[in-house]
């Protein structure tokens, strides 16, 4: 084992208060509305997904969700 830690009344030094900046669990688990559809995509396409989502660690249907979601935004954001 490693040398054992001794602890002591000692003062730390200058502690200094943070405010607390991070979300609550209640705002972290925030779900979007979704509506579940069929669509046939190209094999090619899929395969791409699927690799790209595999080495980010992610679903593949959220990958093209959120690429989807993105592209709604642009074109939202293109036509005001």
């Amino acid at each position: 084992m490693s040398k054992q830690i001794q602890y002591s009344d000692e003062p730390v030094g200058e502690v200094k208060l943070i405010a607390d900046f991070l979300p609550s669990p209640a705002e972290l688990a925030v779900k979007s509305k979704n509506t579940k559809v069929t669509i046939s995509l190209s094999s090619e396409s899929v395969a791409y997904f699927k690799q790209a989502a595999k080495k980010h660690h992610m679903q593949y249907q959220k990958m093209i969700r959120q690429l989807l979601d993105e592209y709604v935004a642009h074109q939202k954001g293109a036509n005001k």
